[in-house]
């Protein structure tokens, strides 16, 4: 009777187990088998990658998603060591003179001082008996010069001097990200941004990785700030009416599964690997993820494919790395991780087998404390 009774404990347990078996178990990440397993079907919707050593260079070369692909700067510094006279800047301009009967001085004095002289939008001020004297490009000293040359046919003897005011076009305007933004006159042309950041009292503070935003004319720049104060070459000579703004870089990506933290996660440099972005995310955790299954996906453009290696071949791709080899440790830190990517550390299906003998145990146990009732 007590064996009959033993059997039909043990079969109940095989039913619950088996029952157990069938339904999903819950888990904190997918499965990578489940997350590919369309990928044998007819029809696939996405391209599954495996990242190797071999194929690095390869996908390298592939379109850049979420940016441009690198923030645009200087490739050489060409601005004049010294300062430059622009539209809008004014001439303050004395005349000495040795001789009596000047047409410039006044009875009684060798020293003449003209009224303040704006740059024309022709890049030209007035003298008086000269006319209009074209002065825009020169420096101070090149202008003060041309002004006593012109001068010589009215008096021979004359000796000029003349200072320079900053106008608009020979400042910069600081807008944004730092202690003291506002508009500040160029003192030469060797003001460099980092001097123009101490002059905006530095940039302030709490700016998540602070990108260095600068507008010329038309085109726009872009560095990290880390990057200008690593690299000297960066730290480039500043032009009249230069815009400069300090922001915080918004680039980042997705962590999910089973990794050290699920967030969004932000470039904490220019670019950042594979390897790079397991450490940002903390890692992967030891007692659930899959070392052989960390993905990587990505959205391409239509436009973005092309055939064999040279590109995708399907806009939604799903790169796989294996951490449990040399290969794929090497590539890991090789590959780069995009803007907008999500990495996914998916779990490990040992877990699950884990899970249903942990329960099969309990069940055994709970039906041997029945049969010793």
């Amino acid at each position: 009777m007590l064996s009959n009774r033993r059997a039909s404990s043990l079969l109940a347990a095989f039913g619950v187990l088996l029952l157990i078996a069938g339904c999903s178990l819950p888990r904190g990440a997918a499965i990578q088998s489940e997350v590919l397993n369309e990928q044998e079907s007819e029809d696939p919707s996405f391209q599954v990658v495996p990242v190797t050593r071999n194929v690095v260079p390869a996908l390298a070369q592939w379109p850049v998603t979420g940016w441009d692909g690198q923030y645009h700067w200087f490739g050489r510094d060409h601005g004049p060591d010294s300062n430059v006279i622009q539209v809008g800047d004014m001439l303050s301009i004395v005349v000495w003179e040795s001789e009596n009967n000047s047409l410039l001085s006044p009875p009684g004095s060798n020293m003449v001082e003209l009224p303040p002289q704006d740059v024309s939008a022709n890049g030209k001020v007035f003298l008086p008996y000269v006319g209009d004297l074209s002065v825009r490009g020169l420096s101070p000293d090149a202008a003060r010069r041309r002004i006593q040359a012109s001068l010589e046919d009215i008096s021979p003897s004359a000796q000029v001097q003349v200072s320079v005011s900053e106008g608009r076009n020979n400042s910069i305007d600081l807008v944004s990200g730092l202690q003291a933004p506002g508009s500040y006159p160029l003192e030469s042309r060797n003001t460099t941004i980092l001097s123009a950041i101490a002059k905006g009292g530095g940039i302030q503070g709490g700016l998540r990785n602070p990108l260095l935003r600068l507008q010329r004319g038309s085109k726009t720049y872009e560095t990290r700030v880390s990057n200008l104060l690593e690299d000297s070459r960066r730290n480039v000579r500043l032009r009249g009416g230069d815009q400069i703004a300090v922001v915080e870089d918004e680039r980042s990506f997705n962590v999910l599964g089973a990794a050290g933290n699920q967030t969004l996660l932000y470039f904490e440099k220019e670019h950042m690997t594979a390897m790079e972005a397991l450490s940002a995310m903390g890692g992967l955790q030891a007692s659930r993820a899959n070392p052989k299954g960390v993905l990587i996906l990505r959205e391409y453009k239509a436009n973005d494919l092309k055939p064999g290696w040279a590109g995708p071949d399907m806009q939604q791709v799903v790169f796989t790395i294996d951490l449990t080899s040399a290969d794929g440790l090497f590539a890991a830190r090789n590959f780069q991780i995009n803007p907008d990517d999500t990495l996914l550390a998916t779990e490990s299906p040992i877990n699950a087998a884990r899970t249903i003998i942990g329960l099969f145990g309990t069940v055994i146990g709970v039906s041997s404390s029945a049969n010793n009732l």
